[in-house]
């Protein structure tokens, strides 16, 4: 944290934004290199710029959230913003993505288990093939899953008597108990799916090398990466529907 105070013990702005700057051209270079050509390697940046002062402006280390932890969320949530603006997925694709969610929660709300490839595909009614298929493309349409998941369902997670600055998905309770939330699923996945999300996020690997040490291919790296993250977002979506649903009137 040297460096980044006033003598007057206050958070040197300017200092923030010459220490941090990097990461947002670093994220969006590493997100263009998934988008369409169409998608400007500018924009981004300008994007992710304003995450970054506007993270800068309201970081509190009072909260008790790590700076850099903030920032980084700030930054990548401004780029998410700028790319849903631009709806860069395809119809067919984000209609694909909605319906293996909600056929993973059917199967797994009538078996009390996860969800096999197979069941999932019978349900939807294809072949295990095509849904390997589907869930290879949604998988490249999803840009910082996790990330997404925390942005997304945020506001799910505060208090019936929570005030306006708790909604605010940044709030240090509600980060915390989302993350909390979202860890607690990830524990009840299958054994590889955990482990491929260790070794993708918590280890920083690529798909390939996950590939390398599950024995499988990047393909189906792919493929297991998409579906687990469908099956977290199945979950969420039943706390969401639960929370959402009015008190019962005695």
């Amino acid at each position: 944290m040297d460096g980044i105070y006033t003598s007057e013990g206050v958070v040197d702005k300017n200092a923030l934004w010459l220490k941090y700057r990097f990461w947002v051209r670093r994220e969006a270079l590493n997100l263009q290199a998934k988008l369409p050509a169409s998608v400007e390697l500018d924009d981004l940046i300008q994007a992710g710029a304003v995450g970054l002062l506007n993270a800068i402006d309201n970081f509190d280390p009072k909260k008790g959230i790590a700076m850099s932890t903030y920032i980084s969320q700030r930054v990548r949530w401004a780029l998410i913003d700028e790319l849903r603006e631009r709806d860069w997925v395809p119809r067919r694709v984000r209609s694909n993505s909605r319906r293996l969610t909600t056929a993973i929660q059917r199967v797994e709300q009538q078996s009390g288990q996860p969800a096999t490839e197979m069941e999932v595909a019978q349900e939807l009614g294809v072949s295990l093939e095509e849904y390997q298929s589907m869930l290879a493309e949604n998988n490249n349409s999803m840009i910082y899953s996790l990330d997404e998941l925390q942005e997304e369902y945020g506001d799910n997670f505060e208090q019936p008597d929570s005030n306006h600055e708790a909604l605010n998905p940044l709030n240090e309770t509600l980060f915390s108990r989302l993350t909390t939330h979202i860890s607690r699923e990830i524990k009840n996945l299958p054994e590889r799916e955990q482990t491929l999300l260790n070794l993708y996020y918590q280890q920083e690997l690529n798909m390939k090398e996950v590939g390398y040490i599950l024995g499988i291919t990047e393909t189906r790296v792919s493929q297991l990466h998409s579906q687990a993250i469908k099956r977290i977002r199945a979950r969420l979506d039943l706390h969401k529907e639960s929370h959402c649903k009015p008190p019962v009137k005695a």
